[in-house]
């Protein structure tokens, strides 16, 4: 399913894409695409929320327990895409990911952990984003009573990869990493934007955490 939403700059427009291979193995709970959320799959929400706040179309990358989830969770409004080798990391649900969508589009990638996603967060992503440039969310962790000022903010997910960096952000995936060593070597390209009013950007990857899902 495709929304009509453009980068208003180089009218292009945005897949999102849902990491969800993971098989939640810290949390012990399963693969956390299926953690319940809301009275449905987090997976749903995660990508519910990244097509209405604006993205083309949604490429949901699966993994452990893929059967499973697929069964559970209502995917149809969403491209489902199988990574057979999600033991290797992270790194390789992202070029999967980056090989199922269409190669004009700009890319929003965002992990299926993170349940204070919106649809704001991901509409004002799009709407910051500038040509050649990759474009994060952002958030302040939660300030300590006797704080004089507030926490800097610390770039999370989801983050969205400008279509002409695409194929160079991707040379640099590995692992389990993600972006992460091409943000690190190419900070001058990344633009962070301020979503804590729409939460904290933590991930569900503890006991601890759980409380996210309420």
């Amino acid at each position: 399913m495709e929304n009509t939403g453009a980068d208003s700059d180089l009218e292009r427009q945005a897949t999102g894409i849902v990491l969800a291979a993971g098989a939640g193995t810290r949390l012990g709970l399963g693969p956390k695409a299926l953690l319940p959320y809301r009275g449905r799959p987090l997976l749903e929400a995660i990508a519910g929320n990244l097509l209405d706040g604006g993205c083309r179309e949604v490429v949901v990358v699966l993994g452990a327990g893929a059967p499973d989830v697929a069964a559970a969770a209502k995917l149809d409004r969403y491209r489902v895409i199988v990574n057979q080798d999600w033991r290797t990391g992270m790194g390789s649900s992202f070029l999967l990911g980056d090989m199922e969508a269409d190669p004009g589009d700009h890319l929003l990638i965002a992990l299926v952990d993170q349940p204070g996603l919106t649809p704001a967060t991901v509409g004002r992503l799009l709407a910051s984003h500038r040509p050649g440039r990759i474009t994060a969310a952002a958030y302040r962790p939660r300030q300590a009573p006797d704080a004089v000022l507030p926490p800097a903010l610390r770039r999370g997910h989801p983050l969205l990869i400008d279509a002409s960096l695409r194929k160079a952000v991707s040379a640099t995936v590995t692992g389990d990493a993600g972006a992460r060593a091409f943000l690190g070597s190419h900070p001058e390209l990344v633009d962070e934007v301020d979503c804590s009013d729409q939460s904290t950007g933590e991930d569900v990857d503890t006991q601890d955490q759980l409380g996210l899902l309420r």
